[in-house]
């Protein structure tokens, strides 16, 4: 019995080789553990936010601008001519948004305009595409105290690496701003007090649509034969607004919408339609532009022209719901974007019309024309 009682206090009692953890420390151990295993996982799961980084990682962006083309020999950097994109490339340069070397080579950082607008021509929205330094403070209040009134940045949005706004772009509306006189009938007197007559304006919104789908436009810009596939474009809508008085005048709005377009493409197609309205010429003039020949077509000024909106379907179908990437459009802009339009823009058309009588200039020297077969490649066909 003895024997038995000492051997069992014996294996009760712990063994040296054995630790002892009282309650409370078993407890505090556990609750590390625990701790840190969720300190880990809170780490890994902790998004990135899209803007942050190293402060000199230059990343792929759309820039949305706006511009009155007046006094600037288009959006192009051509120097030593003044452009809008000279403009843009200095102001970020200042505020270190991209640096001297990309300055001087813009091709480096992939700068692209999405269209290209000619000498005095003005842009409601335009974008740019290029890499840049996102992370600068005040970015959009900086670059615009470095900009001239007359050209804004409105915002900015992070792309895909491989994104270009001008090949990506699926659609272009422009605006073209014209006095009603301008469609009065030829020979007929006409004087500020001019005002369209709903007969006038049905024809020239049927004259519009006759340019809608695919045709050959070489005659409605310069440097394109005939022969080739870009001198091919497609017109998606043409229309004429109704009539309304700036300035004691009376304008009308045409809106067209296509694809893309060439150089002097739109003043071109606004120019035919005035003079075939006014009973310059027929409407098979039209039929005649989109053969192989040389036609006169008339280029009307660059005074009412502009650029209005920008289409990016295809790349906001792929990536702009991806929950990665944001759509390129602008719909939150679309206030401040229109009330530059009616105070930078859209006044000087109206100046221009009021005092320098650009159309009215204009219309003096439509009689020139002959809205045919060039002389030249006349004669070589009669040869």
């Amino acid at each position: 019995m003895i024997r038995r009682f000492i051997k069992k206090l014996w294996g009760s009692i712990p063994k040296m080789s054995e630790t002892v953890t009282a309650p409370h420390m078993k407890r505090k151990s556990e609750d590390e553990s625990e701790s840190r295993q969720k300190k880990v996982k809170t780490i890994k799961k902790e998004p990135v936010p899209q803007m942050q980084g190293n402060p000199n990682t230059k990343r792929k962006v759309a820039v949305l601008i706006a511009y009155n083309g007046k006094g600037y020999h288009g959006i192009q950097r051509n120097p030593p001519y003044p452009s809008i994109e000279e403009e843009l490339l200095k102001a970020l340069l200042k505020v270190g948004a991209i640096t001297q070397d990309h300055y001087d080579k813009p091709g480096a950082i992939h700068f692209q305009r999405a269209a290209r607008t000619d000498k005095h021509v003005s842009a409601a929205s335009n974008i740019i595409s290029l890499k840049m330094v996102t992370n600068v403070e005040n970015f959009l209040e900086k670059v615009n105290q470095e900009l001239p009134n007359q050209i804004r940045i409105f915002g900015f949005k992070r792309t895909t690496k491989g994104f270009d706004c001008k090949t990506q772009c699926t659609g272009r509306t422009y605006m073209y701003v014209l006095p009603t006189y301008a469609l009065a009938p030829e020979g007929m007197k006409i004087s500020e007090e001019y005002r369209i007559t709903d007969e006038i304006l049905v024809h020239a919104n049927d004259v519009l649509k006759l340019y809608q789908g695919t045709h050959n436009f070489h005659n409605f810009t310069s440097g394109i034969k005939p022969t080739e596939q870009k001198a091919k474009r497609y017109i998606i809508s043409f229309e004429c607004g109704k009539p309304y008085i700036r300035e004691g005048l009376e304008f009308v709005t045409c809106k067209v919408r296509g694809q893309s377009f060439m150089l002097h493409h739109i003043r071109k197609m606004i120019g035919l339609m005035i003079a075939i309205v006014k009973g310059c010429c027929k409407e098979d003039v039209l039929q005649l532009a989109w053969g192989p020949e040389k036609v006169d077509v008339p280029k009307a000024p660059g005074l009412g022209l502009l650029l209005d909106e920008l289409y990016f379907d295809g790349y906001n179908k792929k990536w702009g719901r991806d929950g990665l990437h944001e759509p390129v459009e602008w719909t939150q802009y679309e206030e401040e974007l229109e009330k530059f339009k009616e105070e930078y823009i859209l006044p000087e058309i109206y100046k221009g019309e009021k005092n320098d009588k650009v159309m009215w200039e204009w219309l003096k020297t439509l009689h020139m024309h002959s809205f045919d077969v060039e002389s030249n490649n006349r004669r070589h066909r009669n040869q």
